[in-house]
């Protein structure tokens, strides 16, 4: 049986000689084509072998799906045991011809479920596999979770006029380098360099890809092979095991600690200054707060101990947040009010608070802003014609402060008021109960975090859907809802599916209308 079965499977010749692969030979590489064909005749013979045994086949449907590696590594030999199958997940590809191979004995009582080896049914698996090859990885995702700096999601949505600008620029020349007026080289920093200074309040300013690299840039420009005094309770780590005293060490810095955890007072950093000190760092701890019994030295009180001595201070702030938000239970420290310190560098994220895309800002005094654009790592650290285009129409926002909290998309979802929460979650929940009779939806009131290691302490008050499907539990309904065309991305707690409002937009909200409603018409 197996080998009457394996002698009718077609030939990859024949396949691409079929009618039916007609539109793809006229679109694809030949060879993306044929591997693919070898692939799905790979998985029947496969399949064959095994006595019909049930495999998992990559479905182009299933957004979780992983597309098999097309190439030599498909056909295994039985006797490697080191071989690597990637479209099976247990059994070998064995070799029909080899007899020392080992192909499943089945009982006698039991029959091979029928299998199609038919052409028709090879390209039906090549389309299958090929749409998996070719669709996106990075997936626009709706994110229901209410976390508005979602990490794993990507952090801050860019606002429309952002994102059109880093399409423009990705898809023409520009003049990242060039100055139209003098026909000669230009510098791509000044492209932002003026609207960071008009919106901060800085003297100058500098983009690199990200805070970290701004943190590394300072410490290798100013201060290598000399030391750096920290307060001990600010020696942070944040996402991916960044932690202060692994980078500072990496830049050739010397880390001095001072005082406790929980207390650090002036004293202890007069105390560490020295001869071989080449400056002070104070790092405002965004994604974590120590509270209790506890004393810390404000950045006004540490840039004044820096003037009499005569050394630069440096404040990493974090998130970058550029507008006050306290009205809305957000109690952050903003770039431009640290800035009236006096404080020579401020170093802050782009894609956090600030709403833009990833990049790490330095701005501060001239003095130092030029050391740090003649240092070699300044290059190296460089951002992109696409993140420069979308910092400047981020920057342009801030022109007005009204203006960037109704524009900058994790601006409007921390000031969003509850009401209008409360309003978005009933639309949804009528739209739901019309529609889809197997899905229950309740309204419920919710607390909401920013994420994204920004105002640890801050608590949104918001609404979400409760969301509940007829013999589904909330893990079970929290996979089906990722895997529709547009995943959401919902939070589970408590055996309960919540759809948080705060992080989902009214088109967003008609999104999910439509796709339970589809997925209620599909049973």
């Amino acid at each position: 049986m197996h080998k009457k079965l394996i002698q009718n499977l077609p030939k990859v010749d024949d396949i691409l000689r079929n009618t039916g692969l007609e539109k793809l030979s006229s679109t694809l590489p030949r060879n993306i084509l044929r591997d693919a064909i070898r692939c799905a005749i790979e998985e029947k013979r496969a399949l064959i072998l095994s006595g019909g045994a049930a495999h998992r086949m990559v479905d182009a449907d299933d957004a979780n799906a992983h597309a098999p590696v097309f190439g030599s590594e498909l056909i295994v030999d039985a006797g490697d045991t080191n071989a690597h199958a990637p479209v099976l997940e247990s059994e070998l590809i064995v070799d029909a011809g080899d007899a020392n191979a080992h192909v499943p004995v089945l009982e006698p009582e039991l029959k091979m479920p029928a299998i199609d080896v038919s052409a028709e049914s090879i390209i039906a698996r090549v389309h299958c596999l090929l749409e998996a090859l070719y669709a996106p990885s990075l997936r626009p995702v709706i994110n229901a979770t209410g976390v508005a700096l979602h990490t794993n999601l990507g952090r801050a949505c860019l606002h429309e006029r952002a994102g059109a600008a880093a399409l423009n620029a990705a898809q023409h020349y520009s003049t990242l380098e060039y100055d139209l007026e003098t026909g000669k080289r230009g510098s791509r920093n000044d492209h932002i360099e003026d609207l960071i200074c008009r919106t901060t309040g800085a003297e100058a300013a500098l983009v690199v890809n990200n805070n970290a690299a701004a943190t590394f840039l300072c410490l290798a420009a100013l201060a290598r092979g000399r030391e750096v005094v920290v307060s001990r309770g600010e020696l942070v780590e944040i996402g991916g095991s960044f932690r202060i005293p692994d980078i500072m060490r990496e830049s050739g810095a010397l880390l001095r600690e001072v005082g406790t955890t929980n207390k650090t007072r002036i004293a202890d950093y007069a105390g560490a200054i020295g001869e071989a000190t080449a400056l002070m760092l104070k790092v405002h701890t965004s994604n974590y707060r120590i509270l209790g019994f506890t004393e810390a030295v404000s950045l006004e009180t540490l840039v004044g101990l820096g003037r009499d001595r005569g050394l630069p201070v440096i404040y990493d702030i974090g998130s970058g947040l550029m507008v006050n938000l306290e009205e809305y239970n957000v109690f952050e420290p903003t770039v431009p009010e640290s800035l009236k310190t006096g404080v020579d560098l401020i170093l802050f994220s782009g894609d956090k608070l600030f709403g833009g895309p990833q990049g790490g800002i330095i701005a501060g005094k001239r003095e130092y802003v030029d050391q740090l654009k003649s240092h070699p790592l300044a290059r190296a650290l460089r951002v992109d014609k696409m993140t420069m285009a979308a910092m400047e129409s981020t920057l342009k926002s801030y022109l007005d402060l009204n203006t960037a909290k109704r524009e900058i998309p994790v601006l409007h979802m921390i000031t969003q008021d509850a009401d209008s929460l409360k309003v978005r979650a009933k639309g949804l929940i009528r739209a739901l109960k019309k529609s889809c009779p197997s899905f229950i939806a309740d309204l419920e009131p919710t607390e909401n975090r920013i994420g994204g290691g920004a105002a640890p302490d801050a608590v949104l008050s918001g609404y979400a859907v409760r969301l509940a499907a007829k013999g589904k539990s909330a893990q079970e309904l929290g996979t089906m809802l990722e895997k529709l065309p547009v995943p959401i991305v919902a939070r589970i707690k408590e055996a309960h599916v919540y759809l948080e409002m705060r992080t989902v937009t009214e088109n967003e909200a008609e999104t999910i209308a439509m796709q339970l409603q589809k997925m209620e018409q599909n049973g």
